[in-house]
């Protein structure tokens, strides 16, 4: 099996809370939003109105694109786990 090869960010603009935003994510890390969105029967944009409410929860915020991706990190850990 080949690997995939790597990819730059790619920007889309998403609405959190009505205000359009950008969020540059590498492909893989759009694909697995789209099927978390999906399996939890949510707009993209809903799933990543979610992920800003923790990320500004925490003590140190990070920046929502990190957030992003530390979330779907998390989810996938989950999922492995027995």
């Amino acid at each position: 099996m080949s690997t995939p090869p790597l990819h730059p960010p790619v920007k889309r603009s998403v609405t959190i809370a009505g205000h359009p935003t950008s969020i540059s994510l590498e492909p893989m890390f759009w694909d697995a939003l789209e099927a978390e969105a999906a399996r939890q029967a949510l707009p993209v944009n809903a799933l990543v109105a979610r992920i800003d409410v923790e990320r500004i929860e925490a003590d140190d915020p990070p920046n929502l694109t990190s957030a992003i991706r530390q979330w779907l990190w998390r989810r996938r850990l989950d999922q492995m786990a027995p």
